[in-house]
């Protein structure tokens, strides 16, 4: 199916000032920080003296007469795996970009940085359902058909529900793998999914929020609209009352989202819409270095 001009020009421009920061900003940083899990078999060698003997191999020995060792290289290579939140509310912005506008080039930096370091990239969109899977592949290729993507396919739901994808995840992923997951995470009950998850895979929640999502500005009456489901309250946004209670519910939610992350040993990063999302990600992976 061919791609109407506009998004293929929209991909072109992000690729060019991807790889320009990618290459400028990111050198070192992501290979650094997500290096390959242990050491694969290589080869069989003939042994020298100043080996490990704990490198024998005793059953070849026994077949040949010659002792021989095992030879190891470094696993490098690790899979990139971008699962991208595609509900209602990710449409919402109040600055210059939407909460998804920002997504899909933080993913695009972390896919071409894989790309660069010649790991496998795949891609999961979700709302409350599975909406669309690209399974890890290597290439240009490969990162050019998941920038389309997030730019082209439109979501059969506007709702959020992570479990079913954490479990599909959990699925079709047997190595272990960095993943990505983007959201704004406004759902309850993916405790457990996440959990495993964080034993099994290495997981980074990605938060995106939007100013307005934090304090809703003092106007008067306005209608707030759930994207997801469609309801309009009307509410006094100047009261002391509302914007207390409001501030109160917040708290309680980020709260319990932060003990989630913990219990489930995933990382995060926190990206604003109204400010550089370089800088954050920057910070994680220097921290990941130091660690």
């Amino acid at each position: 199916m061919s791609l109407p001009p506009e998004i293929l020009k929209k991909v072109k421009l992000l690729e060019i000032s991807t790889r320009k920061m990618v290459n400028n900003l990111f050198a070192g940083e992501y290979q650094s920080a997500f290096k390959g899990q242990g050491m694969t078999f290589s080869e069989f060698r003939e042994y020298v003296p100043g080996d490990d003997v704990r490198s024998i191999s005793w059953p070849l020995m026994a077949r040949t007469g010659k002792p021989y060792i095992k030879k190891f290289d470094e696993e490098r290579e690790m899979t990139l795996m971008l699962a991208v939140d595609v509900s209602g509310s990710q449409d919402f912005g109040s600055r210059d970009y939407l909460k998804g506008e920002v997504i899909t080039h933080i993913a695009a930096l972390l896919a071409f940085s894989a790309n660069k370091n010649k790991d496998p990239v795949g891609l999961l969109l979700f709302s409350d359902q599975v909406e669309h899977y690209v399974p890890p592949k290597k290439g240009v290729g490969q990162v050019h058909r998941i920038l389309r993507d997030l730019y082209y396919f439109q979501p059969r739901s506007r709702r959020t529900h992570l479990t079913p994808a954490l479990e599909h995840l959990l699925g079709v992923l047997k190595k272990r793998s960095n993943i990505f997951l983007f959201s704004d995470f406004m759902d309850r009950d993916f405790d457990a999914p996440l959990r495993m998850m964080g034993k099994r895979h290495d997981c980074v929640a990605v938060l995106v929020r939007d100013p307005a999502e934090l304090e809703i500005p003092a106007l008067g009456l306005v209608d707030l609209h759930d994207p997801e489901t469609g309801e309009v309250m009307t509410v006094d946004s100047s009261s002391s009352a509302f914007r207390r209670h409001y501030q109160e519910v917040l708290s309680r939610q980020w709260e319990s989202f932060e003990q989630q992350l913990l219990r489930a040993h995933v990382d995060r990063i926190d990206v604003r819409t109204d400010q550089d999302f370089v800088v954050p990600l920057i910070g994680f992976f220097k921290r990941r270095n130091r660690r």
